[in-house]
């Protein structure tokens, strides 16, 4: 007998970019989070495949902070696995991956199959070379912070059972709602503690504090290891400035307890909590215009 793909569920999670999204704008969460799941099946309608598509999309300053993660993602990979980590190659080949999707993305590519693509393309915005220099450059810059850094030469002291997941996507249970966390890097310290570093491409936020503050719960769930043991820091690339994020009990109970009005909130703008169902009445536009100009909804909303 021949069974049929189950479709995926729309489940409801939180994570702080779910809820920087829904701060920044109602309608716009309402797209990425609903309006567009299930864009990539053959048989959807066009609208949700549109969307789906403009979702996919990214700028040009994401795209420079998810490119440096990802070249020291690799980096980290090769010291774990007992590999040279070349500066000089990893930067030649972020350029030409660089170059390759911005090619891709220029021909708008993704319209026909699955392919990177930038929303200042879609758009047609009309940006000089120069910005697209000032991108790369702040990309090259990053990872050679990177690696004149302490971290890569921690990275290669570490015995194989210290490491823990380089960037992986993970999850742990709050109060029944499925939490996301992916640190930056994290390893065990020789006393039985956990080092947790995330890295940043932009200026400091308040933000950045409360995401490392996710981050030691996660691995107080995932890992064991009490928050007394865990130790967080902010690496500022640009400037190789380092921030410690203090993350004891009370910290730790503040933010939770901001994380569970968050989740309140989204639940409370739901038709049917249980089944995750939204309606776009209740996820109105903002009336932002910087926050609208950098949107990648902005057409179908404004449509």
């Amino acid at each position: 007998m021949a069974f049929g793909r189950q479709p995926l569920r729309n489940e409801f999670s939180w994570s702080k970019s779910r809820h920087e999204k829904l701060a920044e704008c109602a309608r716009q969460y309402f797209f990425h989070y609903y309006a567009s799941w299930g864009g990539w099946e053959r048989g959807a309608a066009p609208e949700v495949k549109e969307l789906y598509t403009l979702k996919k999309l990214t700028a040009r300053a994401p795209w420079a902070g998810s490119t440096v993660h990802d070249t020291i993602k690799r980096a980290l990979t090769l010291v774990r696995d007992g590999q040279p980590a070349d500066p000089r190659e990893l930067v030649d080949r972020t350029r030409a991956r660089m170059r390759a999707e911005f090619r891709e993305s220029r021909e708008k590519a993704y319209r026909q199959r699955k392919a990177f693509g930038l929303v200042e393309h879609e758009y047609d915005e009309p940006l000089p070379d120069e910005v697209w220099r000032d991108n790369w450059a702040l990309v090259e810059r990053c990872i050679e912070a990177f690696f004149a850094s302490r971290w890569l030469s921690i990275a290669s002291d570490l015995q194989p059972e210290r490491w823990l997941p380089i960037d992986e996507l993970g999850s742990f249970s709050f109060e029944g709602t499925k939490i996301f966390a992916a640190p930056d890097f994290a390893f065990r310290t020789a006393d039985g503690g956990v080092v947790v570093v995330d890295w940043k491409t932009g200026q400091k936020r308040e933000s950045d504090r409360e995401q490392l503050r996710g981050y030691a719960i996660y691995a107080r769930e995932t890992w064991g290891v009490p928050l007394d043991r865990i130790e967080c820091r902010v690496v500022y690339l640009p400037s190789l400035e380092e921030v410690e994020v203090r993350v004891d009990e009370s910290e730790v109970a503040a933010f939770s307890e901001r994380m569970k009005a968050s989740i309140e909130n989204m639940l409370s703008l739901l038709v049917d909590r249980d089944a995750n169902v939204a309606t776009a009445e209740n996820f109105p536009p903002t009336d932002d215009e910087k926050a609208c100009a950098r949107c990648v909804f902005r057409r179908p909303c404004k449509g």
